[in-house]
C-alpha cells in the first residue's frame, strides 16, 4: 500500500484534533500581551508565532480553524494573517491568505509586524514548524542502531596506496558486503552508548556517528568502494551501514503522546553537560513506548535533598523537595529505544538524567 502524503497525513491529524479540542472544563491560556492579527514572516516558525498567542505553543493545532476555501490551510506562508477570534467562548485562530479571495475585517483589531530573525526560508516555502537549521542534521544522522547492527554490518579494513586516513576520491577496501544490490553505503563509526537509567546493563542502542558516503565499484570480499563525501577522516574499523530511507519533514505536528510515559535525558548532542534552548538530545524513550515525531514532553528536574533543621525526629532531617519543571522538548527522530528532542523551551539549564514525562 503506498504512503499517504505527508501533507495528507497532517491535514487529518489536524482535522482529528480540532474535532477533538479542549474539553468544556478545560482552559486554554493565552499571552497576556497577544496580538489579534498577525501577518507571516520570514523566518518565522509556528512554534515561534504560537508562542506569541499560547501560553502553550504545542496545542496550537487544537485551536487551529480549517478554512475549506484556502488550498492547504495547513501549511502557512510569509505574508499569510494569522488572526485569534473567538467561537463559543473558546479562542481559534484563522489563517487568511491574501489573493485567496478570503478577506478578514481588522475593525479595531490589534496587529503585530515582526521584523524577519536570521533564519530564512525560500519565498515560496511554507514555514517549518521549527526552525530547520537546529535539527537538519539529526534528521539524516546520526542513527541509533543496535549492537547486531554494527557487528554483523560490513567495514572498512584498508585504504588504497597504503593510506592511513581516507577522503572524498579515495578508494577504501571493505569485508562483509554481502548483498550486491546495495551500492551505497553510510559510512558510520561507533559514538556514545546508550544505557537504560534504571538498569545500567541494559544497553538501549548505539549511536553510529556518521562519517561520510561511498559507492561500491568493484563487488568481492574484499570490496573496492570509493568515497563520495565525508565528514571526517574514514579509518580502518569503520562500518557501513546500507542509506536510511526514512520519511524526513520539516512539517513537525505537535501534539502530546497518546500513552503515559516517562524517560530521561541521556545526552546532549554536541557533549554538554547542561542543555539550552533549541539543543538536541537523546531521551530512554522511543517507538517502543508508542512515541513519534511531534510528540511534545515536558522536562523536570528532580527535587534537591536539604537538610530540616527543624525537624524533631532524626529520620525526618533530610528532605527531598518536590520536582519542578524546566522545559519543553519536541521529538524529531525516534528510534526503537532512544529518541532525539529538540529543547523548545527551557526556563533554566536542563541537565542530563532530567525527566521526561507528558505535559
Amino acid at each position: 500500500m503506498a504512503k499517504k502524503p505527508f501533507v495528507v497525513k497532517l491535514l487529518l491529524a489536524l482535522t482529528l484534533l480540532c474535532g477533538n479540542a479542549f474539553g468544556a472544563g478545560d482552559k486554554i491560556k493565552l499571552t497576556p500581551d497577544h496580538p489579534d492579527r498577525y501577518v507571516v514572516m520570514r523566518g518565522d516558525t509556528l512554534w515561534d508565532i504560537s508562542a506569541r498567542f499560547l501560553e502553550d505553543p504545542w496545542i496550537w493545532p487544537q485551536i487551529w480553524h480549517i478554512n475549506p476555501e484556502i488550498s492547504n490551510p495547513h501549511l502557512i506562508y510569509p505574508g499569510d494573517i494569522i488572526r485569534l477570534e473567538w467561537v463559543d467562548g473558546q479562542p481559534v485562530l484563522k489563517l487568511e491568505r491574501p489573493g485567496s479571495g478570503i478577506s478578514g475585517n481588522a475593525g479595531g483589531l490589534r496587529t503585530v509586524k515582526l521584523s524577519p530573525t536570521t533564519r530564512t526560508t525560500q519565498l515560496d516555502s511554507a514555514i517549518p514548524t521549527i526552525p530547520m537549521d537546529a535539527i537538519s542534521q539529526f534528521l539524516k544522522y546520526p542513527r541509533i542502531v543496535d549492537q547486531t547492527a554494527l557487528t554483523d554490518s560490513p567495514y572498512v579494513i584498508a585504504s588504497s596506496e597504503d593510506r592511513l586516513i581516507s577522503g572524498p576520491g579515495n578508494k577504501v577496501y571493505a569485508r562483509g558486503i554481502k548483498d550486491e544490490g546495495i551500492t551505497r553505503y553510510d559510512i558510520v563509526r561507533r559514538g556514545q552508548v546508550y544505557l537504560n537509567p534504571e538498569n545500567r546493563k541494559d544497553v538501549l542502542g548505539y549511536e553510529a556517528i556518521h562519517i561520510g558516503f561511498a559507492t561500491v565499484t568493484r563487488g568481492g570480499d574484499p570490496a573496492t568502494l570509493v568515497i563520495d563525501t565525508s565528514e571526517r577522516e574514514v579509518l580502518p574499523g569503520d562500518r557501513l551501514l546500507p542509506l536510511a530511507e526514512d520519511e524526513i519533514n520539516q512539517y513537525f505536528l505537535p501534539r502530546p503522546p497518546e500513552t503515559a510515559v516517562e524517560g530521561r535525558i541521556l545526552s546532549v548532542l554536541d557533549g554538554l553537560a547542561r542543555v539550552g534552548r533549541l539543543q538536541v538530545v537523546a531521551i530512554s524513550q522511543g517507538a517502543n513506548e508508542g512515541l513519534e515525531s511531534g510528540h511534545v514532553l515536558a522536562v523536570y528536574q528532580t527535587g534537591e535533598l536539604v537538610r530540616d533543621n527543624f525537624a524533631t525526629q532524626r529520620s525526618e532531617r533530610t528532605v527531598r523537595l518536590p520536582n519542578e519543571r524546566t522545559g519543553t522538548l519536541m521529538l524529531i527522530r525516534v528510534f526503537d529505544r532512544v529518541s532525539y528532542a529538540l529543547v523548545m523551551e527551557a526556563e533554566r539549564d536542563l541537565r542530563v538524567m532530567d525527566t521526561v514525562t507528558p505535559p
